[in-house]
């Protein structure tokens, strides 16, 4: 069995392509400076329109990582 204590933070990423996108640039850019990322929960998503279009997507979401011993 594992002993192991996690901690989760949030992130919102942001995309003009798509929500997948935007969750992908988050993971991304936090796996930079935050190690050992195990797990991501979608919490909101949320489009800008522009002139009847989609102009681009939010994504907020939770990331989970392992705390160093």
């Amino acid at each position: 069995m594992s002993n192991k204590v996690y901690k989760s933070i949030e992130l919102t990423g942001s995309s003009e392509i798509s929500s997948d996108d935007a969750v992908n640039k988050a993971i991304a850019r936090a796996s930079k400076t935050v190690h050992d990322l195990k797990w991501f929960e979608v919490i909101e998503e949320r489009g800008r329109i522009e002139n009847g279009k989609i102009e681009s997507w939010q994504v907020i979401l939770k990331v989970g990582f392992a705390l160093e011993e």
